[in-house]
């Protein structure tokens, strides 16, 4: 598909985009009729149609492309060396992802925010990832300072998201294990609050349902 839609790199991005949605679900059908892995989302009334800010927990590599599926033409937040990846880093400029140089301090947030208000002025979802990488099921990462900063600077609420994808593709794995992922939205955490408060309030939402969410998805691997 990457070398299939290299012609669409001279045309409107949309066609980059309707690729990406296309990849998507081919990987979807592919993870659900080779390895018996399904999907559920949850709670898709809290989801924001358009400009939004979405904090989504990270624990696979599915939550990098699930997004194309359920959200319109999304402006994912990524370190800037995956656009020096040939091909698929050409992808990413081309649709205009976020890309943030991680060593660049208040530099990067500055232009992490600049990007981010473009992708709101067009009406774009913003996905981050607030603990900056994949974490293993159990483990309990800090969230970095990129998420605050998007939250007061843009004056948006923040849908948080909670999943339990890491039991069933965990990060450095190629190899997937049959049953359901759960990737839930929660209810948006409103504008205006404390920075403090407001950090409190995500972590202590996405940490709590995912593990619930894990715990669920355990006793349905160990009953099957």
């Amino acid at each position: 598909m990457n070398l299939a839609f290299l012609p669409m790199l001279f045309f409107d991005k949309i066609w980059i985009v309707r690729g990406q949605t296309l990849w998507t679900n081919g990987i979807i059908f592919l993870l659900r009729t080779i390895c018996g892995l399904r999907l559920e989302i949850r709670g898709e009334e809290n989801l924001p149609a358009g400009a939004a800010v979405i904090a989504c927990k990270h624990q696979s590599a599915f939550e990098t492309m699930i997004f194309h599926r359920i959200t319109r033409d999304p402006a994912v937040i990524l370190k800037k060396e995956l656009l020096n990846i040939p091909v698929y880093g050409w992808y990413c400029r081309k649709t205009k992802m976020i890309a943030v140089d991680r060593k660049g301090q208040a530099a990067a947030l500055k232009s992490m925010l600049a990007q981010a208000r473009t992708a709101l002025d067009d009406n774009r979802p913003i996905i981050i990832f607030p603990e900056g990488t994949r974490s293993a099921v159990d483990s309990d990462l800090p969230f970095q300072p990129g998420i605050a900063a998007l939250y007061s600077k843009l004056k948006q609420p923040v849908t948080p998201v909670a999943l339990n994808t890491g039991l069933f593709w965990p990060r450095k794995s190629f190899l997937c294990r049959p049953g359901k992922m759960v990737i839930e939205f929660l209810p948006p955490i409103e504008a205006g609050l404390d920075r403090k408060i407001f950090m409190t309030e995500l972590k202590s939402r996405i940490e709590s349902r995912t593990k619930e969410l894990v715990d669920e998805g355990r006793a349905q691997y160990l009953s099957n």
